[in-house]
């Protein structure tokens, strides 16, 4: 049994939900989301909480209970308060600007790197090597994150790059570590 589908998700106030079968649309004072259930799920409203239950007891039906719980919640949260990722650049003379709402990169090549805007997402720049990835959609901000993540992923010896804050960095020792203790 899903732990987690059967948890009830509190709406709160300020925060509207149209049920139209299985479409639920989520709307707050950040924006609107929709999430479509799958046919094997029934959602329910009890006062300000939202209700999902299972129409068989299959294991994929049993899988998706506790995910779109999990989608819904996220969908609530989202409405109401942004979700967010921090990410840090780490390099000599590696920075990012804001343009115009699009993100401007040096992070060692030969050119300048554009990150568009996005709809749904905003981004905000800390001093000239951090940025907020912020929106009310969970999943997009994610995924945009870990996209300008991947226009220069931390190298693995010195650590330069894009990375989370707050990731550990995995550093690898150089050739001069492995030979420093090897008789000569």
């Amino acid at each position: 049994m899903s732990k987690i589908g059967q948890k009830q998700i509190n709406v709160p106030e300020g925060v509207a939900v149209v049920i139209d079968k299985l479409k639920v649309s989520v709307k707050g004072k950040l924006g609107e989301l929709t999430v479509n259930l799958p046919e094997s799920l029934e959602i329910s409203r009890a006062e300000n909480n939202l209700v999902i239950k299972r129409l068989d007891e299959g294991k994929k039906t049993k899988s998706l209970h506790g995910l779109y719980r999990q989608l819904l919640f996220n969908a609530v949260t989202g409405v109401e308060k942004y979700w967010e990722k921090k990410l840090k650049i780490t390099g000599t003379g590696y920075n990012v600007k804001l343009e115009g709402g699009n993100l401007v990169f040096r992070i060692g090549y030969s050119h300048p790197i554009k990150f568009a805007k996005v709809e749904g997402i905003s981004f905000q720049v800390i001093g000239n090597n951090g940025i907020v990835v912020q929106g009310c959609d969970k999943q997009l901000v994610g995924e945009k994150a870990n996209q300008i993540k991947m226009l220069r992923k931390p190298d693995v010896y010195k650590g330069k790059g894009i990375h989370y804050e707050g990731e550990k960095l995995r550093i690898k020792p150089g050739k001069k570590a492995k030979t420093a203790g090897a008789p000569a």
